[in-house]
């Protein structure tokens, strides 16, 4: 690698794109003129603007006239020339982004503007050719699909209805979104969810921006304990016991909470520092929740909360993406959801910004009546990798512990619509048609008759 990319290099580099002008469209992605000396910026900004505006190489002739520089073409290239010059030229890119991104992010930092100072050395940093063919489609199908399905980071959620409809589980890379009412257990299905993983060995984070750590792990405690926190609070030695087991077969935790209206770059930095200091590899991070969080690449209105959903969703799934983990968040259904038995699109807070973005969104179909019948409904909003769309699964939950597990695979998940709904309701309903009036105490044993009818039928309206 040449250490001083002086003006004979930058002329030399500016040479080879005349020559070869497939060997400019291979570089055209980073090339930037404000990388080059002053001397030689007009060539640079000239060859950009004719190449785009006329889709052409310009002439050495055109080139003098119009900058008074001389490049003149180099003759007898070869591919090992070309090889040197996509090195070299990558190299001198990143080297000049990054020198500008480091004089630009002092300004910053004396301004008290720190967010933005690590995107510009990161953008900096990134900066590469595109070198990647992609996967040729016919070459290894099998290899091909063992990569999808086996190397691609899809882990079971421990519910193995829900893994039904996801075909498999969730995959590293994706933002997944559970929905719900205020009270309706967004943060007990996550938690469940990261005990789930714990269990499986896998390591993570939960960070709340709404929750203390204490209480978040209050609950932790009652679910993997089997135990309600009213025992927890008699038996603190019994409850010490049984975690500190726990946590010699389970993976490690971290639970953590941070202040509302955090950035995603706060929360990057947490994880990225759990794994410094700790040595912990991150596999999971639960986000409690979404609508909580701040985006880091621009600056927006917390009221516009469209838009900043937007860039907090994007900016999370990047952030799955490049740490390679499971990430889960959840997100608030509007008021307009509160009477619905079914959730659509338009249930959500915030609008289809969030939704554009998610893998995975769930709904969260419960009740405090249901909770103490021991259900729990999630309804399939949206999925990418599966046709679950619409899908309801019923799971079992604990009132005391908390804990909501699955008894095992559903083989016909149920997806009633209003009108099916509404039909069985038909269904069960009857009317009397005996011609003689019952006895006083024969009212009575019918009318007790109906009330049980009723409240059965109560019952399956809000399973």
């Amino acid at each position: 690698m040449i250490n001083d990319y002086n003006t004979e290099i930058q002329t030399l580099f500016l040479r080879m794109m005349v020559t070869n002008a497939e060997l400019y469209t291979r570089i055209v992605n980073i090339m930037n003129s404000k990388n080059f000396d002053r001397t030689l910026r007009p060539v640079a900004e000239f060859i950009v603007e004719h190449t785009e505006k006329y889709s052409i190489m310009p002439d050495p002739t055109q080139i003098k006239a119009t900058t008074g520089m001389e490049i003149d073409p180099i003759p007898e290239l070869n591919e090992g020339h070309y090889d040197w010059f996509l090195d070299e030229f990558e190299q001198f890119t990143k080297r000049q982004e990054l020198e500008r991104a480091i004089l630009k992010a002092a300004d910053l930092l004396e301004k008290g503007e720190f967010e933005p100072v690590e995107k510009l050395i990161k953008d900096a940093v990134q900066i590469s050719l595109q070198r990647d063919m992609g996967t040729d489609y016919f070459a290894d199908p099998k290899e091909r699909l063992n990569k999808y399905f086996n190397q691609g980071g899809q882990v079971s959620t421990g519910w193995p209805k829900l893994d039904q409809v996801m075909y498999g589980g969730m995959s590293r890379g994706e933002l997944n979104i559970v929905a719900g009412g205020s009270g309706s257990g967004k943060s007990l299905l996550m938690m469940n969810l990261a005990l789930n993983w714990l269990q499986r060995g896998l390591s993570g984070a939960y960070i709340s921006l709404e929750l203390s750590e204490q209480l978040t792990s209050l609950r932790t405690d009652a679910m993997l304990t089997n135990m309600s926190t009213k025992e927890i609070r008699k038996n603190i030695d019994d409850t010490e016991l049984k975690v500190k087991m726990a946590g010699k077969k389970f993976g490690q935790y971290r639970v953590k909470s941070m202040p509302s209206q955090s950035s995603v770059n706060a929360i990057r930095a947490y994880i990225k520092e759990v794994q410094i200091q700790t040595g912990i590899k991150i596999d999971f991070v639960m986000i409690d929740y979404l609508d909580l969080v701040m985006p880091s690449t621009t600056k927006v209105d917390p009221s516009d909360q469209f838009i900043k959903d937007k860039y907090v969703s994007e900016e999370l799934r990047n952030l799955a993406i490049e740490l390679g983990i499971l990430l889960v968040t959840a997100s608030q259904l509007n008021r307009g959801a509160v009477e619905e038995i079914e959730f659509d699109h338009s249930h959500i807070a915030g609008g289809i910004s969030k939704i554009n973005t998610a893998d995975f969104l769930f709904g969260i179909f419960t009740s405090r009546s249901m909770r103490e019948r021991g259900k729990y409904q999630i309804q399939c909003m949206k999925s990418r990798s599966s046709t679950g769309v619409g899908m309801k699964i019923d799971l079992d939950y604990n009132i005391e512990t908390m804990r909501i597990t699955d008894d095992g695979v559903d083989e016909n998940p149920k997806n009633d619509s209003p009108s099916q709904i509404m039909n069985k309701i038909k269904t069960v309903s009857t009317v009397s048609t005996a011609p003689v009036a019952p006895e006083p105490e024969t009212k009575k044993i019918v009318a007790d008759i109906h009330s049980t009818k009723l409240k059965n039928l109560l019952n399956q309206l809000n399973k």
